[in-house]
């Protein structure tokens, strides 16, 4: 893995073979440990599988995990996705909202490979799930069957062609609205984050996301340039909201270019999320 870059103390904004990465918890943790991380954030789409093996991973480490998830919701046509940081994992409430999730992303998948069919191209439920290690499936997993067939030659070509949004084999999935991600989060007295906000340009939505519990915003990212850190760290500021960063790491495969710990923020920051936690 390179390491020219310069890193930071903690990426919380990482993706395990639980949901769509490629990395597997346990070798997340080496990877991030051998780097010389002293945190990550475990931050998988609807669902929180991942954070047992990676805590278990980090008692053979320096290294401090920060159990996290990540829900997608959407807000007049756009994608707002949402970091939830130490919910409760026993909140009943959680386990039967993150199941609705995943059902719809199933749900999803057959309608995707329905539409696949009218293209004359026929992908098996069987070859999508070879691709999908954990209990959270996503068109990641479907864009691999694609490259192994060899219709695209990598996961941005098989958006591009076939299943991103305006393209033939594209279908919506069921989402939840940004507040109602929110205040998911927040029964399960969990930390809510706004994740990578000037990937749609939201800071519209961000003062009735404040008023819904929102209680941070991704202001370091690996899809936000030097004005996008400017105008979210001064939102921030100004809603008196925490400040967090990560990578938004998936692998090499999956995200290329997007180094773990390559974005991110200071140590302290976990604990900032830990203090919060105990409060909610």
């Amino acid at each position: 893995m390179d390491s020219t870059f310069d890193l930071y103390e903690a990426d919380l904004h990482c993706h395990t073979t639980a949901s769509d990465g490629l990395l597997s918890p346990t070798e997340l943790v080496q990877s991030a440990a051998k780097l010389g991380l002293k945190g990550i954030g475990i931050t998988d789409h609807d669902t929180i599988q991942g954070w047992e093996e990676a805590e278990e991973a980090s008692l053979n480490y320096q290294i401090r995990i920060l159990k996290g998830i990540e829900l997608n919701t959407n807000w007049e046509g756009k994608e707002v996705h949402i970091l939830g940081y130490e919910v409760d994992s026993s909140s009943n409430d959680l386990i039967e909202n993150l199941k609705v999730l995943r059902n719809a992303r199933k749900e999803r998948m057959l309608e995707i490979l329905d539409r696949f069919k009218d293209l004359g191209i026929n992908i098996s439920v069987e070859e999508v799930q070879q691709f999908a290690l954990g209990e959270s499936i996503g068109r990641p997993h479907i864009a691999q069957v694609l490259i192994e067939r060899g219709y695209v030659r990598d996961i941005r070509e098989g958006f591009d062609r076939f299943i991103g949004r305006g393209a033939p084999a594209y279908v919506s999935r069921y989402k939840l609205t940004p507040e109602e991600g929110i205040r998911l989060i927040r029964r399960a007295h969990g930390v809510a984050v706004l994740a990578h906000p000037g990937v749609n340009r939201l800071e519209d939505g961000i003062p009735r996301w404040v008023k819904a519990g929102l209680q941070g915003i991704e202001v370091l990212h690996s899809q936000h340039n030097q004005d996008d850190e400017k105008r979210y760290l001064e939102i921030a500021e100004e809603y008196h909201l925490l400040t967090t960063g990560g990578s938004d790491f998936h692998g090499e495969g999956r995200k290329p270019g997007v180094n773990l710990g390559g974005w991110g923020v200071s140590l302290d920051v976990i604990q900032q999320i830990l203090d919060l936690a105990k409060h909610n």
